[in-house]
């Protein structure tokens, strides 16, 4: 808020968005609405991707069905009509190209007359810059420091500076501890545990994530996971190969794309003797959620140990 009481907020595209007053009415993403409903603002409607269907898919949800956050379906469908009867001051979008938002052309936006920003979830951030973002774009909506409860934060673990104040600090500050928890795991055998990250295509093909192109990832690999490379080949964030391939990494730890447009573990192939565990490539950017994913994977490195599994 400027000192004229206008409203400003300057998205990861460096489009300033400018408004008399605070937004009150936010539709989102429903990546980026996951996310704001953790930092204390409750969108009013959210919306999918192309890879969505006419349901919310409740892996991406977070806590917003909870919330009775309504749907409005794949935004490159978006009912415009339906999008201007919610009067909404502010669409909030990602964007993995720093360019253009990733769900939602902009130019139904314009014609509803809402202003959007977009904030980075590329590679070329680090989570710690993704995570702040949203914790900026929430306190500038009105969110008190952000967060639904004593569990959510995100702290210097990885890179914030969230900002001042007793509760902005205890919101931001839990994804430290978590760290620290995947931290102790690794130290306690779990260096050992190669841990591949994928996305089931079907019984014939397997999209395997290149560590450095995620940014949760190649955080994992800061803090010490052994997060297997899937080699060369074509693709910057996948590579696309058979459960050959997969099963030629030998990994300890599976972690499989539990959204529901990716083929669950139960109807792929093994690999190998690995175990498996969920990871969702869209997991919400807030600290509440990557303190859960960073807590999760510790536990699973515990029980996933290498001395655990059976012989190959």
């Amino acid at each position: 808020m400027s000192d004229a009481g206008v409203w400003e907020f300057v998205d990861d595209r460096g489009a300033a968005v400018t408004a008399v007053r605070k937004p009150e009415r936010v539709v989102a993403y429903v990546r980026a609405g996951a996310a704001l409903r953790d930092l204390g603002v409750t969108p009013v409607a959210v919306y999918g991707s192309g890879h969505d269907g006419a349901v919310l898919d409740p892996v991406k949800a977070g806590d917003l069905e909870a919330a009775g956050v309504p749907y409005l379906g794949p935004g490159r469908s978006l009912d415009e009509e339906a999008l201007r009867g919610l009067r909404p001051d502010l669409v909030v979008e990602v964007t993995y190209d720093g360019k253009s938002p990733y769900a939602l052309d902009e130019a139904v936006a314009e014609r509803v007359g809402v202003p959007l920003v977009a904030l980075s979830v590329g590679n070329e951030t680090t989570l710690g810059e993704i995570i702040g973002r949203f914790g900026e774009l929430g306190a500038a909506l009105g969110a008190a420091g952000g967060g639904t409860g004593p569990d959510t934060g995100a702290g210097s673990g990885v890179g914030l500076g969230a900002g001042s104040g007793s509760r902005f600090d205890e919101v931001f500050g839990a994804v430290e501890p978590a760290e620290d928890a995947l931290r102790a795991a690794v130290f306690d055998g779990g260096a050992d545990v190669g841990v591949l990250v994928l996305s089931g295509a079907g019984r014939d093909q397997v999209h395997l994530a290149r560590p450095h192109a995620w940014p949760e990832l190649a955080r994992l690999v800061e803090l010490g996971v052994r997060v297997l490379d899937p080699g060369p080949g074509p693709g910057a964030n996948w590579l696309t190969a058979d459960w050959e391939h997969a099963a030629r990494l030998r990994p300890d730890l599976v972690l499989f794309d539990s959204r529901a447009n990716a083929v669950q573990p139960a109807d792929l192939p093994p690999v190998g003797h690995a175990r498996v565990a969920p990871w969702n490539p869209e997991t919400p950017p807030s600290p509440a959620a990557y303190a859960r994913f960073f807590g999760d994977l510790a536990e699973a490195l515990r029980d996933h140990r290498p001395e655990a599994a059976p012989p190959r």
